[in-house]
């Protein structure tokens, strides 16, 4: 007989929420059943900062989920974004224990025990230990156990997000009655949906342009090495055009959609843009030139800011395959041209699968679908760990919630 779970995936974005609700059925297959996407409201920058305006968003997205799916949640995949998210590498070390250096179990679970447990501050809360490979000797192995040496080493990227900040999304959920299955970088659950497997052994940078964030994961020899939050998004272009243009912020949205794109090009000045029935200073036109240029400016920003954040990883010796691009706000005409000019890496637009529902391949639905893909394959569990790892995000990190 076979044996379904029905789980949901939640991205809380500054601009939207979208949820989706899956069944997987016998652990092996995952059937897409239900999707709702609502209006995100007190949320800025990805993080929460209106609790009850932003549960009603969430809760009003998993209830459309479950209604177009006739079924209820058992349990959420959550992703995770924002500036407070940090990141860093540590290696574990431990000496062989058996007298003929024979590795056991128990000294990969010593080593790994002790590369993932330098401490952070009180206030932080570990989301993800991203292994990047085992060392006998100084020389790499896929799988230590049995192998002959006498030092095991073993790197992660571990990253850490601030407790109260944490807690507040998960909450959210909580409130609607459901556990946090676990948490999931955004830019991890994006990565998993549009780069290929050649990319992440090669090298590559996954950047997900969203509303309020511009994640980024740099993966290599198939693995993640690094991941990091720009605290600016496509909202921010809107903010910008508000101020710019003293237009109120729906209107700014409109002429972003409608004239908006990366760059400046020679046909621009010419160009009029019409803003009729602007009510703050009445209907005016201006040079197409002038409200890209706005746009231009601040999305320069974003890449040079992430630029340095990349440091000596933002070559095309480090990163052969350059960039691949996701998010709502990466439609925007041009962004590949000008993140290349700027990163000075090749750029290509990153695609949802083929396998998924035609409403779900836009860019702005890659998040939730990774999520959905981390339900499947559970790639957060750690393969060597004995006894079993926990499961569950209660357990991971219990001391921040009672539900």
């Amino acid at each position: 007989m076979s044996q379904s779970k029905i789980v949901g995936a939640v991205e809380i974005g500054t601009t939207h929420v979208v949820a989706l609700i899956g069944e997987i059925v016998n652990g092996r297959s995952l059937n897409l059943i239900g999707m709702a996407e609502c209006s995100s409201s007190g949320v800025k920058k990805g993080e929460i900062v209106d609790f009850r305006a932003a549960s009603n968003s969430v809760h009003a997205a998993i209830m459309g989920a479950e209604k177009s799916a006739g079924v209820q949640v058992e349990a959420v995949y959550l992703s995770q974004t924002g500036a407070h998210l940090e990141g860093f590498g540590h290696v574990g070390s431990v000496n062989v224990s058996a007298s003929d250096n024979r590795v056991s179990r128990a000294d990969v679970q010593r080593v790994i025990e002790d590369a993932k447990g330098k401490e952070v501050s009180a206030d932080r809360v570990y989301i993800h230990h991203i292994k990047h490979g085992f060392r006998l000797d100084g020389q790499p192995v896929e799988k230590p156990l049995g192998q002959v040496g006498e030092k095991l080493e073993v790197s992660y990227w571990s990253v850490h997000g601030d407790e109260a900040r944490v807690r507040d999304h998960i909450h959210i959920i909580n409130g609607f009655g459901l556990p946090v299955e676990d948490m999931i970088l955004s830019s991890i659950a994006t990565a998993s949906m549009i780069a290929t497997a050649e990319e992440k052994r090669r090298g590559a940078l996954v950047l997900d342009m969203g509303g309020g964030t511009t994640d980024w994961a740099v993966y290599r020899e198939g693995v993640i090495q690094r991941t990091g939050v720009v605290p600016v998004g496509g909202d921010h272009l809107t903010n910008d055009l508000t101020l710019g243009l003293r237009v109120n912020r729906k209107y700014a949205e409109k002429l972003k959609k409608q004239f908006g794109k990366a760059f400046v090009e020679k046909d621009d000045k010419g160009e009029k843009v019409w803003m009729v029935g602007d009510q703050m200073i009445g209907d005016r036109y201006l040079s197409r030139q002038s409200l890209v240029q706005i746009m231009q400016l601040r999305l320069e920003e974003v890449f040079q800011i992430l630029k340095k954040q990349l440091g000596e990883a933002c070559t095309e010796e480090f990163l052969p395959c350059g960039v691949v691009l996701s998010g709502g706000a990466s439609v925007l005409p041009g962004l590949p041209e000008l993140a290349g000019k700027v990163l000075g890496l090749p750029v290509r637009m990153g695609s949802n699968p083929d396998w998924v529902r035609e409403d779900l391949r836009g860019p702005g639905y890659s998040t939730a679908l990774g999520l959905m893909h981390y339900a499947l394959t559970g790639q957060h569990q750690e393969e060597f760990v004995a006894p079993p790892p926990e499961k569950g995000l209660m357990k991971k990190v219990s001391k921040l919630f009672s539900i």
